[in-house]
């Protein structure tokens, strides 16, 4: 659980947390981190605090979150809708991701697995970046986890 952010995800070890800041649409904000690794992957969930709640903050960051995904692996940044459940019951619409691509200086293969929504002055990005596919069972079960409060 993360009280503070409002969601809630099953990860496959001790949560590490880190924070930086970014830019988007030129008003810097925070992303706060939580991750953990299991075998050749990364179980993350980022979250961006927004300055307010409107539909248009709320695309851009989105649109923020998508690009430097796809941009980290050299890949489009093609992404698809896909329902975000609410942990008190409902769902709410998001975007999905399956990206593979070479990243880092070493150029090495990466597959990334994400789903990206906004919701109140937050949005989020639940990702899975493995140096190898994951078997689909994996992927479904870390993002059947991912609730928003």
């Amino acid at each position: 659980m993360n009280n503070d952010n409002g969601y809630t995800v099953d990860l496959p070890a001790k949560p590490r947390n880190d924070e930086r800041a970014v830019q988007i649409d030129g008003t810097p904000m925070q992303m706060s981190m939580q991750m953990a690794e299991a075998g050749d992957a990364v179980f993350a969930v980022g979250t961006v605090v927004l300055p307010d709640e409107n539909d248009a903050t709320q695309r851009k960051a989105l649109d923020f979150l998508r690009s430097g995904l796809a941009r980290n692996v050299g890949a489009a940044p093609d992404a698809h809708a896909v329902q975000i459940p609410l942990a008190a019951g409902g769902k709410v619409l998001g975007l999905e991701m399956k990206l593979s691509g070479r990243a880092g200086s070493d150029h090495e293969a990466r597959t990334v697995y994400a789903r990206l929504v906004a919701r109140g002055r937050h949005a989020y990005q639940a990702a899975i970046i493995a140096s190898k596919p994951l078997q689909q069972e994996q992927v479904d079960q870390f993002f059947s986890s991912f609730q928003l409060y």
